[in-house]
């Protein structure tokens, strides 16, 4: 695997690196040596799957509040999707500062979030499904978001926006008394 880190501190895009023949392909996704070299020391506790139906869809932009903020590992196993990170840890030098970057079945890339990240994706096809490696348990009450057209944060979507859940559509906009997480 290849970790290349992002304009944002402790995210990584990690890149495949597939052993190829006559059959097909065979690739290591996770080693938790190679994920120790760059600093991940915790253990994954949840794995989910996603699919998303039609192009131009957005999930997101979830997080967990403390003491249950995640780690997460994502990758797109079907179709392509636009992924979006944003930091919002309190103090952070790149506070509501946001990294996209193309997640794809033929990219085989994946995108490492830490801890403090908020996080969502756009559908570039249809029928996208993702899975996610999670550093923590899924805790409802824990949960928060940001709205995917937030103009504090301003991320550039390659496309207009599509289907979007209720529960994403309302959160709330940030205001200036958002410190972070």
């Amino acid at each position: 695997m290849k970790f290349t880190p992002t304009s944002l501190a402790g995210s990584f895009v990690v890149e495949l690196e597939p052993f190829s023949d006559d059959r097909g392909w065979f690739a290591r996704f996770y080693c938790e040596k190679e994920f120790e070299q760059m600093g991940h020391i915790k253990k994954w506790v949840q794995l989910n799957h996603s699919t998303t139906y039609k192009k131009g869809s957005i999930r997101g932009m979830h997080y967990q509040l403390p003491p249950f903020r995640e780690i997460k590992m994502v990758r797109c196993i079907a179709g392509a999707v636009f992924d979006v990170i944003v930091d919002i840890r309190k103090d952070s030098a790149t506070f509501l500062q946001w990294f996209g970057t193309e997640l794809s079945a033929a990219n085989k890339r994946m995108l490492y979030i830490p801890e403090g990240f908020a996080h969502g994706f756009q559908c570039l096809t249809d029928n996208c499904e993702l899975i996610y490696h999670h550093s923590e348990f899924y805790t409802p009450n824990a949960e928060g978001g940001i709205r995917y057209d937030d103009p504090m944060v301003k991320i550039n979507w390659p496309l207009p926006a599509g289907v979007l859940s209720a529960r994403d559509a309302g959160h709330p906009y940030l205001t200036d008394d958002f410190k972070g997480i």
